[in-house]
């Protein structure tokens, strides 16, 4: 066996028996060895891409989902660039990802060799571990180097901040197995441990940190942002205290306890100035509006729940950080404080659905009510970057059953399709319900490519439902709205009916209109487009009507 072969396979087989299960593999010459080891393991399931970008987020898809890191393999040059928008937001949304990037030898490094760049530490401080693995040699000692290297790396992906782990591994040729009896002996076994047993195995922590107490307080407010931790803790504290609980969709919290309206309600300075609160307790990333970024100042005190080094605390308002928070033991749930926020919540919540069921013609937030309403249990919604998620953020409903995932780390919308088809095949291997993605048409123009599926590869059930407004509609609700060059710079127009991009793509595609055909048109089944035609000047206007009858509600 020829060193660049026994370092791939000896890889391959280390991180497989570490847990590795899936892997996402674009296509090049240098990573072949990697990729025959890939494709030749039986535990691992191998996705193929020819789009390094689209590749990148597939497998961040694919973490994100099942929560397990997934390997993710290119060829040299600009291919492992392409990697780094997934990278960075795997590294800011903490999702464990394994990247195998192969190079040139060291000795075609800095020579003008063809498709060679500096990937050293190319991710920089994105990547929670990086390591130069260095040409395989006929030496002993490689395979406990090898194996041990993969236990680490496999570790690294999954600590106490899980993210994105950098490999480079230069191959010098053949990169190809040798043929039978050609090659010399290797001088040790290539085997792992017996029974199919770690290189180096780890003990699971004996115990969690003691978790702190609240405060005895009754203005106190649960915001919930996003973040994948367990929702219910933060549930049992809103109950337990009174205290309103504002979660953001991808927080997975917006369930029967929930204020579902706090954006509009945070939104009118009246109901603001009459509810000052003692105390804020967080927990995830928050940050999805400005109003609830503001509230956070106005708190006299501010405890995040996260870890110690990397808490998220965007406005700078932490006074305390805790692992884990547990109710006061005199905590009273009945006070004026939870009545006045159930009240308002109730009014709001009749405002905003009124106003929406009187539209026939499907807009984008009774789109984003009414696609999470009609959710099986079960399901999976991956809600695109921009106005999606925000249109969820303000019109969906408190539920449960089903799961809210997206690309809130840098908040791109690259990748959006990709990551959707990802997150939909892990979700769908796992044993979960159907998937849905709602995005906007310029995340489904700037991923295109995510569409394009070889006959041979898994595909998800998954309908792609497609907000085409022409252009970037999140702007026309913002100041740039009125500059006379908005329409061209900030709008950016295309004209392209997204049944051109399914029929590229060779997917059924379906146009919805009308709110009531809604729930039979999320019937179908496979991977499927969903186009919804809205306008972005009366979408911008139905927003600040929906924000002018919640005020008129609370006033009422």
């Amino acid at each position: 066996m020829n060193p660049s072969t026994a370092l791939a396979r000896v890889l391959v087989d280390e991180l497989a028996r570490c847990g590795l299960a899936e892997a996402v593999i674009a296509p090049g010459s240098r990573s072949t060895p990697l990729a025959l080891a890939l494709a030749a393991h039986p535990g691992i399931r191998v996705h193929v891409r020819i789009d390094e970008r689209s590749a990148a987020f597939l497998a961040l898809g694919l973490a994100r989902a099942s929560r397990r890191a997934v390997a993710l393999v290119c060829t040299s040059g600009t291919a492992a660039a392409n990697f780094h928008p997934a990278v960075l937001e795997a590294d800011q949304s903490e999702v464990p990802l394994l990247v195998l990037t192969a190079d040139r030898p060291p000795e075609l490094r800095g020579t003008g060799a063809n498709q060679t760049v500096d990937q050293i530490k190319l991710f920089g401080s994105a990547a929670r571990m990086f390591t130069e693995v260095g040409t395989a040699e006929r030496l002993p000692g490689m395979v406990a180097y090898w194996r041990s290297l993969a236990c680490r790396a496999w570790a690294a992906t999954a600590a106490e901040r899980p993210g994105p782990v950098h490999l480079n591994l230069a191959f010098r040729d053949p990169l190809i197995p040798d043929e039978p009896g050609c090659g010399d002996e290797w001088p040790e076994p290539l085997t792992g441990r017996a029974d199919g047993r770690a290189w180096i195995e780890r003990p699971a922590p004996e115990s969690e940190p003691a978790p702190a107490t609240a405060p005895s307080v009754e203005r106190g407010v649960i915001v919930c942002g996003d973040g994948d931790y367990d929702p219910i803790p933060y549930l049992a504290l809103s109950m337990a205290t009174g205290w309103p609980l504002l979660a953001e969709p991808t927080s997975n919290a917006r369930r029967a306890e929930a204020v579902s309206t706090y954006r509009e309600l945070l939104a009118s300075p009246r109901f603001v100035t009459e509810h000052e609160p003692e105390l804020v307790v967080s927990v995830g990333r928050p940050g999805l509006s400005r109003q609830l970024l503001a509230y956070l100042r106005r708190a006299r005190r501010h405890i995040v729940v996260g870890d110690a080094l990397s808490f998220a605390d965007p406005v700078r308002t932490a006074t305390d950080v805790v692992p884990s928070l547990v109710p006061p033991p005199d905590a009273t749930p009945d006070t004026a404080w939870s009545r006045s926020w159930q009240d308002a919540e109730t009014a709001a919540r009749a405002a905003i659905d009124a106003l929406l069921d009187g539209e026939e013609a499907l807009s984008e937030p009774r789109l984003a009510r009414d696609l999470a309403a009609h959710l099986p249990n079960g399901a999976l919604l991956f809600a695109g970057s921009s106005m999606p998620i925000r249109d969820l953020d303000a019109a969906m409903s408190a539920r449960c059953g089903a799961r809210v995932i997206g690309n809130r780390g840098v908040s791109g919308i690259d990748g959006t399709v990709s990551t959707a088809i990802g997150a939909a095949l892990a979700h769908q291997r796992d044993g979960g319900g159907p998937g849905f993605a709602l995005i906007g048409d310029l995340a489904l123009l700037h991923d295109q490519n995510g569409l394009v599926i070889g006959a041979d590869e898994a595909r998800p059930d998954l309908a792609v439902v497609v907000v085409n407004n022409d252009g970037g509609g999140i702007f026309s609700g913002l100041e740039q709205a009125g500059h006379p060059d908005f329409e061209r710079v900030f709008g950016t127009p295309h004209g392209v009916s997204m049944e051109r991009v399914a029929a590229m793509a060779d997917l059924p595609y379906t146009r919805l209109e009308w709110a009531t055909d809604l729930p039979k048109t999320l019937l179908g089944e496979g991977l499927r487009i969903v186009e919804v035609c809205t306008g972005r000047a009366d979408s911008a206007a139905l927003r600040r009507r929906l924000q002018t009858a919640v005020d008129r509600a609370l006033e009422g």
